[in-house]
């Protein structure tokens, strides 16, 4: 005979497989995002192309060509990342705030949780849905980004890329789970379903849009298309050493936006996708080395997250609230 918990998980799957709000939320994250992959991809080969023909053009011409520009195919996946980041966790907090407001709104919620389950069974049944339904997402889209850059970019995933881009859908998963486990809290939390949602909405606005955006304005390199310091043709040295005279603001500006947990999803994602060229080609021990910090807290993060659904759809306090 099943568990409680696994009951209230296949309920959960089933109840997924059937909402066409899921299925419209999740179809429309996965084509948001397969057309980036199919727009990078499409710019990857181009490139590759245009130097092709520049290369035969200059060999027709008795000219020696310089050093091949190298394509590494994983960059292709930065705009991916960020729709991930922004409109996936938006998609996130609806789907847990609707896992828990559903129950209320039909009114069932009395009778599920009046069954002789434990007092945690069906906030670990659901949180296990929620995860099982984003892992399912992710790895999908993970096939779609491999056969995109095969089809349009016209280029193979080496077995190092294709561990990269495992590792960097990894951290999408527990990023979108996340979400999806603090909206369930606070749907638990609050009696009126509106404030759930509200809140929510007000803690994605913070933590992924403004903090970002404030981080991003403060620092002065991005304020000029390109950057400052390249569009001043000011060497990584030089530009070192202007830098050591705004110490104290830089770190807070760095602060500030370290504490968006988006921010760190982000910034490890690039580094394993080598989005970023101090960490593009290196090995893994040397982008893990780098990326424990923001690793770190994005699972903290996910942790409280699941702690704090797990207390506020404990069975005996959404009686009191039934």
């Amino acid at each position: 005979m099943s568990s409680p918990t696994l009951i209230i998980f296949r309920k959960e799957m089933r109840d997924a497989l059937r909402s066409r709000l899921v299925l419209l939320l999740v179809l429309g994250l996965g084509v948001i995002a397969i057309v980036s992959v199919i727009v990078g991809a499409a710019a990857y080969h181009t490139k590759v192309l245009d130097y092709q023909h520049y290369l035969e053009a200059l060999k027709q011409a008795g000219g020696t060509p310089s050093a091949a520009p190298l394509y590494f195919a994983l960059q292709l996946l930065r705009g991916a990342v960020e729709y991930l980041e922004v409109i996936g966790a938006i998609i996130a907090i609806v789907l847990g705030y609707a896992i828990v407001a559903k129950e209320k709104n039909r009114g069932t919620l009395r009778l599920l949780v009046s069954r002789p389950v434990s007092d945690t069974a069906v906030a670990v049944g659901k949180l296990l849905a929620l995860a099982a339904i984003w892992l399912i997402v992710v790895v999908a889209l993970g096939v779609v980004i491999v056969v995109s850059i095969r089809l349009v970019g016209g280029t193979f995933l080496s077995s190092s890329e294709l561990t990269r881009l495992a590792i960097s859908l990894g951290f999408a998963w527990v990023y979108l789970f996340m979400w999806s486990a603090l909206a369930m809290g606070l749907a638990g939390l609050f009696r009126q379903l509106s404030s759930a949602l509200v809140v929510g909405l007000i803690a994605w606005l913070v933590v992924v849009l403004i903090i970002p955006q404030i981080g991003d304005t403060m620092d002065p390199d991005n304020q000029v298309p390109g950057g400052l310091f390249a569009a001043l043709q000011v060497d990584k040295p030089h530009e070192k050493a202007v830098m050591a005279h705004f110490g104290t603001y830089e770190s807070t500006r760095n602060t500030l936006e370290s504490s968006s947990v988006s921010k760190r999803f982000e910034r490890a994602s690039f580094a394993f996708l080598g989005v970023k060229d101090r960490y593009n080609q290196r090995s893994l021990g040397y982008i893990a080395t780098g990326m424990r910090t923001n690793i770190m807290w994005l699972t903290i993060a996910t942790v409280l997250a699941s702690v704090f659904a797990i207390t506020q759809t404990r069975k005996r306090k959404l009686l009191r609230k039934a």
